[in-house]
């Protein structure tokens, strides 16, 4: 079960990682929606980026992934406050709450 959750919250951290880091047309329609400097908002596709990697590496070496889920979670806090302060919708920050619960229960299921 471990395994399967590493995997989800990984694919969870990878796709909005790739979306940012490849400049998507979307994710630069997000940075100005929040308000967010597009140079700025690309460096939450690096620390996503690089929680994937510590989630992944997590697999072999747990202390990795228990350094890389909490700043995930963070980041993802971070992401709703976002999407609250734009007055969004539900579904519109659907994403980042199921990625948010994909990350506590990763820690969860590590300790």
């Amino acid at each position: 079960m471990f395994v399967t959750i590493s995997l989800l919250l990984a694919a969870a951290c990878l796709v909005p990682a790739a979306a940012k880091l490849a400049g998507h047309p979307k994710m630069r329609h997000a940075a100005t929606h929040f308000g967010i400097a597009w140079r700025r908002y690309r460096l939450i596709g690096v620390a996503e980026l690089a929680a994937a990697i510590g989630v992944l590496i997590g697999l072999v070496w747990r202390p990795a992934g228990l350094l890389a889920a909490p700043g995930m979670f963070l980041l993802l806090l971070g992401a709703l406050i976002s999407h609250r302060r734009a007055h969004d919708s539900i579904r519109e920050a659907l994403p980042a709450l199921l990625a948010l619960v994909i990350s506590g229960t990763y820690l969860a299921a590590a300790q």
